[in-house]
């Protein structure tokens, strides 16, 4: 029996954790022994683990990472490993380099500083492994690369590399010892290569999976909007992040008050470190009734049931689940033109593409709102589009000769 080891940064609710479980389950447990490590040690997707999948930290907390008491153990995490270790002064050239160059750029990303302690500060594993697969890039992959014992290694790249911050100066050389790399998209693998030319004989796009099943079947189950409400809803799914630009969307919803013919009301299924801010921001835009921050949901499926449109107006991205879910439950689709989001839309077909600035996704959610039988159509194409991801198996499992 082959032995797996996956590794992930966190395991809270994310696209790549939701990914990594439907891969979880598509594995044979009579034909590989899985094991998993989380890097941070948390997450509530702890509890939907396949019950084969052996969890290889000996200390778990299943509270979010995007919520204030999740970050305060992550904080606890890094300064263990960083103070505790003795890391923060091993590594002080590497962290003053990168923050000079964050710094220099105006983007400080201090969870990219923190990535590289955590995996120095880990425990390594017992034993070796016939493959091991770091799931995220970051912390997990650097983990994989220097602390883990195995035949083959693999590692899954989730995003624009690129605009995500991500680069040499930060890896140090951990993608030299994967003996391959997937990446969830052609773009995302195209930006990849921007970085790194030199690897392209071992990247291949392995898409996300997802489990079409499961979303259908949860949409019908459980409540969604409580609200009495009679009007358009708009959804978006996704981590109070800057990368997610959910000051573009409250700035949208202030001119379709202003100017749409029927009541509008946004959602956002999420929670993150933005909150506070996104908050002060609707207050002052007088959007309490408008605009509805409503946290992290278990069973996110019947809001994407219950609404009228879903938006994605994101600055980048890898690839993006929550645009496939609202695509399998034939939601009519406005996302922004960008990295990751024009490959899973074709314009006027089975959505809309848009530029990401308030002006532009307002007046596409307008048209959208003036055209129901279009949208309808959008939805019904994209209820009907090919999500099938079984060709990255084949890399897969050709890294285990089988």
């Amino acid at each position: 029996m082959k032995k797996l080891l996956f590794v992930i940064n966190t395991l809270g609710y994310g696209g790549a954790e939701r990914a990594l479980l439907n891969l979880l389950g598509a594995l044979d447990p009579a034909q590989y022994q899985i094991s998993l490590f989380v890097l941070t040690g948390q997450g509530e997707l702890i509890h939907e683990l396949p019950a084969y999948v052996g969890i290889l930290n000996a200390d778990y907390n299943d509270c979010s990472v995007l919520t204030k008491a999740g970050r305060t153990h992550l904080l606890r995490c890094v300064l263990r490993a960083g103070i505790g270790k003795g890391l923060l002064v091993k590594r002080a050239r590497y962290l003053l380099k990168n923050l000079y160059r964050m710094c220099r750029e105006k983007r400080i990303q201090a969870d990219k500083l923190c990535w590289r302690i955590l995996a120095e500060g880990a425990p390594a594993p017992e034993g070796e492994y016939d493959l091991a697969v770091a799931y995220l890039e970051g912390g997990a992959t650097y983990y994989v690369a220097d602390r883990v014992r195995a035949k083959k290694k693999a590692a899954f790249v989730h995003i624009d590399y690129v605009q995500a911050g991500y680069g040499k100066a930060l890896d140090l050389d951990c993608y030299q010892r994967m003996d391959h790399i997937f990446t969830v998209s052609n773009e995302v693998k195209e930006h990849f290569l921007e970085v790194y030319p030199s690897y392209e004989n071992k990247v291949s796009v392995f898409p996300n999976l997802v489990d079409q099943k499961r979303v259908c079947r949860l949409a019908e189950e459980g409540e969604g909007f409580s609200d009495a409400f009679h009007g358009v809803r708009i959804l978006t799914v996704g981590r109070l992040t800057e990368q997610k630009r959910y000051d573009v969307a409250i700035d949208a919803m202030a001119l379709l008050k202003k100017t749409s013919p029927v009541p509008v009301r946004w959602y956002v299924l999420g929670e993150g470190a933005l909150r506070e801010q996104l908050e002060r921001q609707i207050q002052k835009l007088g959007l309490e009734k408008e605009f509805h921050l409503l946290g992290v949901k278990a069973n996110p499926f019947p809001y994407y049931r219950g609404c009228d449109l879903y938006v994605h107006a994101t600055g980048y991205e890898g690839k993006s689940i929550a645009i496939q879910e609202a695509q399998i439950l034939g939601k009519p689709i406005l996302a922004t033109d960008c990295s990751g989001n024009r490959e899973q839309i074709e314009p006027d077909v089975d959505g809309r593409l848009c530029r990401l600035d308030s002006q532009s996704v307002s007046d596409e959610i307008l048209w959208m709102i003036a055209h129901p039988d279009r949208c309808k159509a959008y939805g019904q194409r994209a209820r009907q589009k090919s999500l099938d991801s079984s060709a990255g198996f084949d890399a897969f499992f050709a890294l285990l000769g089988s």
